[in-house]
């Protein structure tokens, strides 16, 4: 009987930051289920848009930190974001801890921003890399289950539920109303992984992906401006780099301390928005608004 309340605990949270994080898991879902009864109103809409760039985020972080104290609340927490997130979360260990977190955007990366196409940065290319990530990742998604299903069958039957409940949900809020799951539903999930792989563009497009003595901290681009507060520090992409394990909490303190000042200053941002629009839009027709790579052109493969 000494163990029965040590069963029985209430879920705990790891970091008391991460209120914020399940705040926009419980937002997302509540102003789509609003809109499906009472009509579309575009703030709404808008927000629900947002929160979904919400939401990959978060199912980044959980991925590299577990959200809760507790195994079953976090495999439950997996299953939420999967739901909200239109694709189960178990791909962000062969894309991102295994791949990305391990190369870099070094040369053996496998969505490496300059493979498609060689090393730009513009609008085309921020558009088109989602797209052309996916060619390249899925293959691996796919050896990776293969590999799951050989040795850890366990794990591939969990992978599996999780696609289970995705395409369950699609199916269900599809023959219940389909313009309404589209509209609701899909399309959001749609723009959240777009930008989930886009991000990969914004983060390391002209950044250096040379040979890691060459390279040094250089291989990824910081934003500095309200990205950070309002999704989970997202913009402070080296100091992630280096520290993986690092809680989002920590990540202001880290990049301030540790890597802001010896990144190139031009891999240093001061905003996401006012980024996007020098270099994507401003520099379309005005070349002095072009960034510039930071990469020797031999590396470029």
């Amino acid at each position: 009987m000494a163990d029965g309340p040590s069963r029985f605990r209430l879920p705990s949270l790891r970091n008391r930051r991460d209120w914020q994080s399940l705040a926009y898991l419980a937002a997302l879902p509540a102003l789509a289920a609003w809109q499906w009864v009472y009509g579309f109103w575009w703030p709404l809409y808008a927000l629900m848009l947002f929160l979904t760039l919400g939401i990959g985020v978060i199912h980044h972080n959980h991925t590299h930190i577990r959200m809760w104290r507790g195994r079953w609340t976090n495999r439950a927490t997996d299953f939420w974001i999967t739901l909200l997130q239109g694709h189960p979360t178990f791909v962000f260990y062969p894309a991102h801890v295994a791949n990305h977190h391990r190369f870099k955007h070094g040369a053996r990366d496998a969505a490496r921003t300059y493979r498609f196409g060689g090393d730009t940065n513009h609008l085309w290319g921020y558009v088109l890399h989602p797209f052309q990530a996916g060619w390249v990742l899925y293959p691996m998604f796919f050896a990776w289950l293969g590999r799951l299903r050989r040795h850890w069958p366990g794990a591939w039957r969990y992978c599996m539920a999780q696609y289970g409940v995705w395409l369950g949900l699609w199916g269900g809020l599809i023959a219940l109303n389909p313009v309404k799951a589209l509209v609701f539903v899909i399309v959001p999930q749609l723009h959240g992984l777009h930008w989930l792989l886009a991000t990969n563009y914004l983060q390391h497009a002209h950044a250096d992906g040379g040979p890691r003595h060459v390279a040094g901290l250089n291989y990824a681009r910081n934003f500095e401006g309200l990205v950070n507060p309002l999704l989970f520090n997202i913009g402070l992409h080296t100091a992630h780099h280096e520290h993986p394990r690092a809680h989002w909490s920590e990540l202001t303190r880290l990049h301030r301390e540790h890597y802001r000042h010896h990144v190139n200053p031009a891999l240093n941002e001061a905003g996401l928005t006012p980024y996007m629009f020098r270099v994507f839009v401003l520099g379309a027709v005005v070349p002095r608004f072009r960034s510039r790579s930071c990469m020797a052109p031999e590396h470029i493969r």
